[in-house]
């Protein structure tokens, strides 16, 4: 990067950080530190939901995804509108009734602690892993642009966002995730605005995005039921909803943000804000990732955009047959802009026989330059078998360094460390309370002084981002991070919410057989996961409904114990 853009990656960064130690004041409680008093408006509450679910991930694999796979993942987040109205009417008003500082609280009042104790430990355990990954994203782009190792960037992101969250707690992670959504928004913009700017001359918006249509990209919505495709309207809705409403309605990253609001109204608010704006945005991000690809019908690609790997075998004694191949994909391009050139010029002639013959033309050689490709990953396979192959992740990265002018390479730099450091920063608060209000106030040091827990609290931060960091060094090895880390959450959440709409809904069930259908299920969706009998998003309405199923065959057969006033804590939440 040129000097312009370090000092704008630097002065953005520096002025979050700052920003956020001193909205957030000094923290002298537990619930200033982990709920911010409970005193934000709806409109705090609804860009910090979404900057938590908006991370490093999003910015840099998105534009990826879009780039190799279309525009089909936007179906991913169609059930998200749907599951924002069930929260804002069950779940919202029982957590701010009940004055928790987690969500898995109210399954000791209304089951018992070990119930509470294993759905705190599989959040830990799923938030923990997901959160390298998050951290992991931004330390690609260090390392690439300074050419080093990215033990060093994973150190230097985790570091910075530990200190701000541990300091400030809470609010400073509001109140920087505010500045930094503004920032998000805009930069964004622009990066589409120069994508466009960037065409050759008469090849418009319009163009490009027919043209992408024409090779298959513009693939928004898939209406053929599959339970093997991974994104159709139909696991959209139906998994995707489970999922938005386990992750937003169980993962304490999500909940400690929208009871940080001051009232039911201004959480609903921020939710129902939440809903409205995520699908646009993501459609947007995964646009830019088509327009992308639309460019680099008309400039040469990278074979592989992963430069780290191509220097690897550049290096060994592959390096011929890997240049050989290079030099046919040069080719190969040369051959393909040409036919991109014929459907422009067959698109301005409206002629649809001779757009016909230009887009099948265009895909022969679209065809070609693949399969080149797919020989070149080969090669790279057989110099190293632990080569990852998946390059999507550096796609808009390569971009950004190689087209985008002074300044504005700094600032969409500084806007994938800003959504990582948002995401990380919420995570390892919710990591900190869930690990402090769960297991060390409830079971290791019970009515300690609120100076004591907040320790505690700041503690378990710098330990979370620990572990956090560790899982950063394995995050190189997991292909498309967007698409792992949904994966990931797909494993655990389907449990976690059937364990809750158990709480609410099934009011005779007992504690002893929710846990035990809880193990049973988690199991099982293992099993499932492992070896993909269905696609991932729908492991969240299996794992949901199984846990119901199970609890349902078991309870007769287990005595009940009394909840402790479980039933009249829900009842009286949902009048208010």
């Amino acid at each position: 990067m040129s000097l312009p853009d370090w000092i704008v990656l630097g002065v953005t960064l520096l002025t979050i950080v700052l920003y956020g130690v001193w909205k957030s004041g000094r923290s002298k409680n537990i619930d200033h530190y982990l709920m911010g008093d409970r005193s934000l408006p709806w409109y705090h509450v609804g860009l910090s939901v979404m900057a938590t679910q908006a991370s490093a991930i999003t910015f840099l694999s998105a534009p990826g995804q879009a780039y190799s796979d279309g525009m089909r993942f936007v179906q991913f987040y169609l059930g998200l509108p749907l599951a924002m109205i069930v929260l804002c009417i069950t779940f919202v008003p029982i957590f701010h009734r009940l004055k928790v500082y987690t969500a898995y609280e109210f399954l000791e009042q209304r089951f018992d602690l070990k119930t509470r104790a294993l759905t705190a430990f599989l959040f830990l355990v799923q938030r923990g892993l997901s959160t390298g990954i998050t951290i992991y994203a931004p330390s690609i782009i260090l390392s690439t642009i300074l050419n080093i190792n990215t033990v060093y960037t994973t150190l230097f992101i985790g570091g910075l966002v530990i200190f701000y969250t541990v300091y400030g707690g809470t609010k400073a992670v509001s109140y920087t995730q505010l500045l930094q959504m503004s920032i998000i928004f805009s930069g964004m913009f622009f990066a589409g605005i120069m994508v466009v700017n960037l065409l050759p001359n008469g090849v418009g918006f319009t163009h490009a995005v027919k043209l992408a249509g024409k090779l298959g990209k513009m693939n928004v919505i898939d209406w053929k039921f599959d339970p093997n495709n991974r994104y159709n309207i139909w696991s959209g809705v139906i998994g995707g909803f489970f999922l938005q409403l386990s992750y937003f309605g169980t993962d304490q990253s999500q909940v400690g943000r929208y009871l940080t609001g001051s009232s039911v109204g201004q959480s609903r608010l921020g939710l129902i804000m939440n809903g409205l704006l995520k699908i646009p945005m993501q459609f947007l991000i995964l646009l830019i990732g088509i327009l992308v690809f639309a460019f680099y019908q008309f400039n040469l690609p990278p074979m592989f955009f992963n430069q780290y790997e191509v220097n690897q075998i550049k290096k060994s004694n592959y390096s011929t047959a890997y240049n050989n191949l290079e030099n046919q994909y040069t080719a190969a391009f040369e051959a393909r802009k040409n036919k991109a050139d014929d459907l422009i010029k067959a698109f301005d002639s409206k002629d649809q026989t001779r757009i016909g013959q230009a887009q099948d033309a265009l895909k022969i050689a679209d065809d070609q330059s693949g399969a080149i490709r797919k020989q070149a990953i080969a090669v790279m396979k057989k110099n190293n078998a632990k080569a990852n192959e998946d390059d999507t992740n550096y796609v808009f990265l390569t971009f950004v360094t190689h087209y985008l002018p002074r300044g504005l390479i700094g600032l969409l730099i500084a806007i994938i460390f800003l959504a990582s450091m948002g995401s990380t920063a919420s995570a390892l608060n919710s990591l900190a309370s869930t690990s402090v209000v769960d297991i060390y106030k409830r079971t290791i040091n019970p009515g300690a002084s609120d100076k004591n827990y907040v320790l505690a609290s700041r503690l378990a931060t710098v330990f979370w981002g620990l572990v956090c960091v560790l899982m950063a060094l394995y995050a190189s090895k997991v292909g498309n991070l967007l698409e792992y880390v949904n994966k990931l959450g797909s494993y655990i959440y389907g449990t976690i919410l059937g364990v809750f709409v158990v709480a609410f809904y099934l009011k005779k069930i007992g504690g002893n057989a929710v846990f035990i259908a809880a193990i049973i299920t988690e199991l099982l969706i293992i099993i499932l996961g492992n070896y993909e009998l269905v696609a991932y998003l729908w492991l969240n309405a299996i794992g949901c409904i199984l846990v119901i199923i199970i609890v349902s065959v078991l309870n007769p057969f287990i005595p009940v114990k009394p909840p402790l006033n479980g039933e009249a804590l829900i009842h009286t939440a949902k009048k208010q």
